[in-house]
């Protein structure tokens, strides 16, 4: 900043002052006057300023009198602005050298200064002037053309009133643009990260489907699955159940089967034409064994002729599986016929059970649909029912081991050792886990009119699902005779089973007609059995007349339907 000059600054008398002379850039520079310098003898010049002050007028208000005051008796001094009687001292210090020198260049001696024309005195609180002042002739410029200076600039931003709104519109579709980029970013990285969930979660499905055995078309002939175990080798809990229709009469057998190995569940329905081999070695059906040699001795047949190992027997009494039905919540079953009312007193009774899909069953309804038989139907029909029902109060049971043990309790039955509450408790829990997540399935064991297994059988169910060796009886060890009471005596059926099981003939348990016949019958289909027909006959202590041709029940190579005529005792 440039230097200026006040009246009150200190190092300056109290004295007026006035221009002595101007600085390179055209400032007046100011001076105090010396006391010598006011010759009152001089007419002083009009002040238009000096007004009731006289020629001490101090226009600053510094309350500094000049050294020689106005005196109206007197003549006032001749006004000298350019102080010609003093020499130039720029800084008013009253000290000068003794030639005159001046330190601007300028001879403070000289005399009165030409005054520079059009030129302003500026007080010392103003700034200075910003054009050159200097002559033409100092600057070396052509007078005839301006000259400018970059001091005699002044750059300044003029607001513009649009600037504003031209910035926002900017930043705008600046962030615009931005939330676009970002939005798209974002939407890639949601795509890959889908693609990547979705990745997984196939190859994980994949890999447990492999691992469970369940990939289609992935099953070795050699009896092996993809978990890489054999099939003989894996590791099976088979638990058989007797259901006994207290009722009516009569039992349905299945095979609970857990393979641990692939995590899968099934329920393998037995027929009871199934031909197994007796404690004596003589050829008996799994109906008649489960009446006459009980639960363990049917469960070593069963071993015997499916190569499996059974840990354990549960009979089922209908009235247990109505209980059974009622604690877990009822069942929803897709029904294949309607079933009747068994208390109804009237024909034509509503049915009990009504034919659908997830038909809502009570426990006296599951019974009902489970032990139900038409007319016309095979016992395989009423044993698909059965596993129906088995597999629909899995899915109800509790998977949890503690809490189906409980319900295991509940039921308060007593059960066939070695099995006990806990362990078919657990036992069902696992199955229950199954059955819920779809790892579960019911398969029906086929037999063939004799009763033993074929080796389509053997591969698809016996080991294929019991991981087994089918050990059908020998087919031609004894001659089978099915026995079906008609004289209205019910011991009559069990005498005749003794009479031809000493005789060698195996005996299958025809049940009993619905009314009697007067006389009896002994019945071949194949004429090669005649010979055979006469000597059941003749071990009976029947006719020879009663051998005739005819229909021969299923399993069986002889036919018996006893009628009035027969005597146990000539027997």
């Amino acid at each position: 900043m440039n230097d200026r000059y006040d009246a009150g600054d200190a190092g300056y008398g109290a004295g007026p002052y006035e221009v002595v002379g101007y600085d390179e850039y055209g400032r007046p520079v100011y001076g105090q006057v010396p006391a010598q310098q006011a010759p009152q003898a001089q007419q002083a010049t009009y002040d238009p300023y000096a007004q009731q002050q006289g020629y001490g007028y101090d226009p600053y208000a510094t309350g500094r009198q000049p050294a020689h005051s106005y005196d109206p008796g007197q003549q006032p001094p001749a006004y000298d602005p350019y102080g010609s009687q003093t020499p130039y001292d720029p800084y008013a210090t009253g000290t000068q050298d003794a030639t005159g020198y001046d330190p601007y260049g300028q001879a403070a001696s000289s005399g009165q200064q030409p005054r520079v024309a059009e030129q302003t005195a500026y007080i010392p609180q103003q700034a200075g002037p910003a054009e050159d002042v200097r002559a033409p002739q100092e600057t070396g410029a052509d007078p005839s053309e301006p000259e400018y200076r970059t001091e005699q600039f002044a750059f300044v931003e003029e607001p513009d009133g649009d600037s504003e709104d031209v910035i926002d519109w900017l930043k705008f579709t600046e962030n615009r643009t931005e939330r676009r980029e970002e939005a798209r970013r974002r939407a890639r990285s949601r795509i890959i990260a889908l693609l990547v969930v979705l990745a997984l979660v196939v190859t994980g499905g994949v890999g447990y489907l492999w691992y469970a055995g369940k990939l289609p078309g992935l099953s070795s002939s050699d009896g092996t699955t993809n978990s890489g175990t054999p099939v003989a080798a894996q590791k099976r809990d088979v638990l058989v159940v007797h259901l006994h229709n207290t009722a009516k009469g009569g039992t349905s057998t299945a095979l609970l089967v857990d393979n641990t190995t692939t995590k899968q569940g099934t329920t393998v329905l037995l027929p009871n034409s199934l031909a197994l081999t007796g404690d004596d070695g003589s050829t008996t059906t799994l109906a008649k064994s489960v009446d006459d040699d009980g639960s363990s001795g049917t469960r070593d047949q069963l071993d015997t002729v499916l190569g499996t190992s059974i840990q354990g027997t549960w009979r089922l009494d209908t009235p247990y599986l109505q209980n059974l039905v009622e604690l877990v919540g009822n069942i929803e079953v897709d029904t294949d016929t309607d079933v009747p009312d068994p208390d109804a007193k009237k024909k034509g009774a509503a049915p009990l059970v009504h034919k659908g899909q997830n038909q809502t069953l009570s426990g006296k309804m599951a019974v009902a649909y489970a032990t139900y038989r038409a007319a016309d139907e095979s016992q395989n029909a009423q044993l698909e029912r059965f596993g129906q029902v088995m597999q629909s109060v899995l899915r109800k049971m509790s998977s949890d081991p503690s809490s189906a043990t409980t319900t295991v309790q509940t039921l308060a039955q007593i059960l066939d050792p070695p099995l006990t509450d806990k362990d078919l408790g657990a036992f069902l829990a696992k199955l229950a886990d199954l059955a819920k997540s779809g790892d579960y399935k019911t398969a029906l064991l086929p037999v063939q009119a004799d009763g033993t297994l074929s080796a389509q059988t053997s591969d698809s169910v016996v080991k294929g699902i019991l991981g087994g060796t089918a050990k059908s009886p020998d087919a031609g060890s004894a001659v089978r005779v099915s026995v079906q009471n008609a004289t209205g005596v019910k011991d009559d059926t069990e005498k005749a089973r003794v009479v031809l099981l000493n005789g060698g003939f195996t005996f299958l348990e025809g049940g009993s007609a619905s009314g009697t016949q007067a006389t009896s019958k002994v019945l071949y289909a194949d004429a090669a059995d005649k010979a055979d027909a006469a000597e059941v006959a003749k071990t009976l202590g029947l006719p020879a007349g009663s051998v005739t041709k005819g229909s021969v029940s299923s399993g069986a190579d002889i036919s018996v339907i006893l009628g009035s005529d027969y005597k146990p005792s000539s027997s």
